[in-house]
């Protein structure tokens, strides 16, 4: 297919996609949350051992962890950049979360980046979700 022929979303589109899935995360909102990737999404989490493959292995991970009590307290999205590109685009941004596990509240900083891909019918759906760890700041 010619690029040419393929659909560029506007930053704006991009960056309400990317806040639609970082609100229903803050929330907690599984089915809102997952809504936003599409069914053959990987995901790379720096605090798992491998990729998962496809939404439906993060979905069963999410479900493991609300079971044990696990949900979002906090979710704040800054330093946000957004790269876009014939049939779809990047977002990256720097996250500050807070959780509650059994063992009490956690937070951290990450740095996140979602790929997005233009759905024929549309839409703007995350393909990939990568997580990593900010480096410390030093003063």
């Amino acid at each position: 297919m010619n690029n040419h022929a393929l659909p560029q979303p506007s930053e704006r589109e991009v960056a309400e996609a990317a806040s639609r899935i970082v609100e229903a995360f803050a929330a907690t909102d599984t089915e809102r949350y997952f809504s936003g990737f599409a069914t053959d999404a990987s995901f790379i989490f720096h605090s798992e051992q491998s990729r998962l493959e496809g939404r439906a292995a993060y979905e069963a991970m999410w479900s493991e962890w609300v079971a044990s009590g696990w949900t979002v307290i906090a979710c704040d999205s800054t330093n946000q950049h957004v790269t876009v590109f014939a049939g779809g685009a990047v977002f990256s941004h720097d996250v500050a979360t807070t959780v509650r596990t059994s063992d009490g509240e956690e937070s951290y900083r990450e740095r996140e980046t979602i790929v997005f891909r233009c759905e024929p019918d549309g839409a703007l759906l995350a393909v990939h979700e990568h997580l990593s760890p900010s480096p410390a700041r030093t003063a």
